[in-house]
């Protein structure tokens, strides 16, 4: 009988033992959610820079880690969704640009944060510092503000005669105080005058440009911003309509029919978050892990739009 018993107590162990195993490697599997502003075509360069991050680091998608994608298609859905993500207890949530990243830091201390692009984490409270940025975030830093002296230096290459150059910008953005304040600094020191045009969102872009021609424009200057960026074919088009060249922060506006982009390269830093993410996973902690500025920048320039502006590739190509 207590033989009869052990080979009973065997079978039901052996029985259960792969359900056991099925259900352990099943919670084993991690969920990293993408909290995108735009629209999924919009962002398809930086999910596929991600997702590909994500293979070349050994990851399957459906084997041994799950990737969820959450677009905010404008400023009002940015915090609801921060709210739902955390809610759905991912483990790790990616952000695009400082707002996401924002939102997602205010709902949640606990679950990990991966800034795929953010302005200045520092300066608005994010982190710590970039070598320690302590608490539950880490990731890429954009250097926004600093690129914008870089990019009014290109429009007097393109331009030496530019006197006075609009700024379209969305003041909803948490990085809009240190935009102003670095172009200020820079156009001072260029010898040219800014005009600040605000947009919250595609509404109000036609009344932006035209309040850009009224003012007489010479040139334009757009803030790196999500909200911009999602919707950049509009602004690009609008500023080759408006007779306003302009070099935008970053990628895709040349391609969107922009003049030019100059700044670091938006899938790159997704592709620079998937490496984060393996990190974390690996039992990394996000305080520990230094916050990235990029070292590589890109400019991309359309040459039928320089020749819609009569400008010589030779001035920007350097």
């Amino acid at each position: 009988m207590r033989l009869f018993g052990l080979a009973v107590v065997l079978a039901v162990s052996l029985a259960l033992a792969p359900l056991a195993a099925g259900a352990q490697q099943a919670r084993k599997v991690p969920l990293v959610a993408l909290f995108l502003t735009g629209s999924p075509s919009a962002s398809e360069p930086m999910t596929a820079a991600f997702q590909q991050g994500l293979r070349d680091l050994g990851y399957v998608e459906g084997e041994n880690i799950a990737v969820e994608f959450r677009w905010a298609d404008r400023p009002q859905r940015v915090s609801p969704l921060a709210i739902d993500l955390v809610r759905s207890k991912v483990d790790i949530i990616v952000t695009q640009g400082t707002p996401a990243a924002q939102a997602v830091k205010r709902a949640t201390s606990t679950i990990l944060i991966v800034m795929a692009t953010s302005g200045d984490p520092v300066g608005i409270g994010l982190i710590a510092s970039l070598a320690r940025p302590g608490g539950n975030v880490t990731g890429n830093s954009i250097l926004g503000p600093e690129v914008i002296g870089k990019r009014l230096e290109l429009l007097k290459e393109i331009l030496p005669g530019v006197s006075r150059i609009a700024v379209l910008s969305n003041p909803t953005n948490p990085m809009y105080a240190f935009h102003v304040r670095a172009a200020g600094a820079a156009a001072k020191t260029l010898g040219v005058a800014l005009q600040v045009l605000e947009a919250r969102g595609p509404d109000d872009f036609e009344r932006v440009f035209e309040a850009a021609t009224s003012g007489r424009a010479d040139a334009l200057l757009v803030f790196g911003d999500p909200v911009l960026t999602a919707n950049r074919t509009r602004p690009a088009n609008l500023a080759t309509k408006s007779r306003l060249p302009a070099p935008y922060e970053l990628s895709g506006f040349a391609e969107a029919g922009g003049l030019a982009n100059y700044g670091p390269s938006l899938p790159e830093m997704f592709r620079r978050a998937a490496i984060f993410g393996d990190k974390i996973l690996k039992g990394a902690k996000p305080a520990d892990l230094p916050v990235e500025q990029p070292t590589k920048f890109e400019l991309v320039i359309n040459l039928k739009t320089a020749k819609t502006f009569s400008v010589s590739c030779q001035a920007i190509c350097f």
